[in-house]
């Protein structure tokens, strides 16, 4: 591999729009539907490909995610096609990561040999319960038979795989967790994804919620379930690299990371967004139509998606870089302000904050590297948006 293939890799986000439901806590780009047209989607994605073609040209394709939605709704098809356009344009070797998300309901296991075939070599599974009163209440369609099932598979047919858990749900309690994270450990590979339930407007928990109709556990027995699970993951050879995401070594989500790193990606598909040089002027957010039904049009009209494209501003990047990298357990450097601000740390952030929250012991500083302690992750976005606001 050429020295600027190394240095200028790419990764590739394809949004897949559809669910056979939505689930209520859900505010994702998803829509209802349970009928396709795989060719019309394939084709689609291939032109909003070709729009990037120069983008992507002769350049290392570090990562490929499959996004949705339920992308495991898709045909076989639609994933062997977009890498067999993708390798022909940049470079996929053995070390490219594409990952495909499923839920246990849409899996079974020729499909997921199908996929594999088609080139997916890691899945992420959505989960989200072990327990059947929880999987009701979360409003999900397959049931524990299921997603113990779809995780089986995975584990026989795919080398990497990752599932996700909820926790923090209506009436959980600590005791519930432990008994439910420890079966489902028996159960993981080399990673796991484990998210507290938010609440997010526009959705059915965030009217039930407003209503009194539903309880969720105190923030303390949040935070107590969130630090146990830290220390018994780490017991187990787990590293909780970024906040919601653990993995033993060399098995983190190279896609994700991507995201967390500030690296470059090219979003594929309704609603998907991309960070990219467009020129030499700077970074460029990119935001597609959010409505299928939208996006094919415009792609009819034209050779893309795209809504909006904006170059982003010092202070929109340093915004991003923050609030992104400060999600890593490793943090982020004074290399990386300096790379893509031309400020350091001294010269970007509120330092007379950054100060206070490291004697609080929230945050590490050592003038090379930021990042926040355990107790500091469990203040991410309050402790982000005080260093970056003007002293």
């Amino acid at each position: 591999m050429g020295e600027y293939l190394q240095k200028n890799p790419i990764s590739i986000y394809i949004h897949w729009p559809f669910c056979l439901a939505k689930c209520p806590y859900c505010d994702f780009n998803s829509h209802v539907a349970n009928s396709f047209d795989h060719s019309v989607w394939l084709n689609a994605y291939k032109k909003e490909i070709d729009h990037y073609r120069g983008l992507i040209k002769e350049r290392y394709i570090k990562s490929i995610f499959f996004g949705g939605g339920t992308p495991s709704l898709m045909d076989p098809s639609i994933p062997r096609g977009i890498i067999e356009l993708l390798s022909s344009i940049g470079l996929i070797d053995n070390d490219t990561e594409i990952t495909l998300e499923a839920n246990p309901t849409s899996v079974e296991a020729k499909k997921f040999e199908d996929f594999r075939k088609s080139g997916i070599n890691r899945v992420s599974i959505g989960v989200q319960s072990l327990i059947k009163e929880d999987l009701q209440k979360l409003g999900r369609k397959h049931n524990v038979t299921e997603a113990i099932n779809a995780i089986n598979l995975a584990k026989n047919i795919f080398d990497r795989y990752s599932f996700d858990l909820i926790y923090a749900r209506e009436g959980h309690n600590i005791q519930d967790w432990q008994n439910e994270l420890k079966y489902a450990m028996d159960l993981a590979s080399n990673h796991i994804s484990l998210y507290q339930l938010t609440i997010e407007k526009a959705t059915p928990f965030y009217n039930m919620y407003r209503k009194g109709e539903l309880i969720l556990p105190e923030s303390d027995i949040a935070a107590d379930m969130y630090e146990w699970t830290l220390d018994y993951l780490r017991g187990l050879g787990y590293n909780r690299y970024e906040i919601s995401n653990y993995a033993k070594t060399n098995n983190e989500s190279r896609h994700n990371l991507a995201y967390w790193n500030y690296d470059e990606y090219i979003g594929i598909g309704p609603g998907a967004h991309s960070r990219v040089y467009l020129d030499d002027a700077g970074i460029y957010a990119v935001m597609n139509y959010h409505k299928p039904e939208k996006w094919l049009k415009c792609l009819e009209d034209h050779d893309h998606g795209v809504q909006t494209k904006h170059l982003l501003t010092i202070d929109e990047k340093l915004e991003e870089i923050i609030m992104m990298g400060m999600r890593l357990e490793e943090g982020i450097t004074d290399t990386k302000l300096l790379q893509h601000i031309g400020r350091g740390f001294h010269e970007a952030l509120n330092m007379e904050e950054v100060y206070k929250f490291v004697s609080n012991g929230f945050m590490k500083f050592d003038e090379k590297t930021l990042k926040l302690t355990d107790k500091g992750l469990l203040m991410h976005s309050y402790v982000v948006a005080r260093i970056c606001a003007a002293s």
